[in-house]
């Protein structure tokens, strides 16, 4: 077969500047808004019409962060502890023979400024810049289907993890211009996201990651998060 190629048809603007602390799957950070910025000539309105009447969609994007570092036949997911190896046809990993990965969103709004076309999403859990080649409706008949299986993942991740805000980066929250940073911040950290392999430790564990134009610093001890601090990003 000859080679295929992909032109991005726009752009994921997301609260999420690094891919560590981006939910695993899609809809687990349900206060995670992020707006699709359309390129031309695709911000055609033309081609959204009829688009309002569903409530979320498909993208197909790509992990262009990870894109040059090549396939593995076999990967370690998290949910196995990050100890087991599977196929990676079995699993979601970015490490695939083609970076490609498909995510549903809730569709909020459909913008349009001049010739400059929009789309207002939540629940997303793609890293800021990622590139999308393809929108598709999500249809609740025909792609939630009753009875299917998970094999390793057959439900959410149990989440037990403990989340707390030390009074000033509860004071930056409340000056912040995010709403409900603060929610944001909390939904994303339950989650857990350190490697499987650091979540045994015996002591506490500081760690940082860019949400927005903020730094969070924060540590973790079993299933205890403590908020330390939220920083503005130096602007430069």
């Amino acid at each position: 077969m000859t080679s295929i190629h992909l032109d991005p048809i726009g752009v994921i603007r997301s609260p999420y500047k690094e891919k560590f602390a981006v939910p695993r799957q899609p809809g687990l950070v349900t206060s995670a808004r992020a707006r699709l910025e359309m390129l031309p000539p695709y911000n055609e309105p033309s081609a959204f019409r009829g688009l309002a009447e569903f409530s979320h969609l498909w993208l197909v994007f790509v992990f262009h962060q990870t894109q040059d570092k090549g396939w593995n036949p076999t990967v370690r997911p998290p949910r196995l502890g990050g100890n087991e190896r599977v196929g990676v046809f079995a699993t979601r990993s970015t490490f695939r023979p083609n970076p490609l990965g498909l995510s549903v969103v809730k569709l909020h709004d459909m913008c349009k400024d001049g010739n400059k076309v929009w789309l207002e999403l939540g629940g997303v859990d793609l890293v800021d810049g990622t590139p999308i080649v393809d929108i598709k409706p999500y249809l609740p008949w025909a792609d939630g289907v009753a009875g299917a299986h998970g094999g390793f993942a057959p439900a959410p991740p149990d989440i037990s993890m403990e989340v707390h805000f030390s009074p000033a980066a509860e004071q930056a929250c409340a000056r912040s211009d995010i709403p409900d940073l603060r929610q944001f911040i909390s939904e994303v950290l339950v989650q857990d996201p350190r490697p499987a392999y650091k979540r045994n430790g015996e002591q506490w564990q500081q760690y940082g990651v860019r949400l927005y134009h903020y730094n969070v610093r924060y540590e973790v001890l079993g299933q205890l998060t403590r908020v330390l601090s939220i920083e503005p990003e130096a602007q430069g």
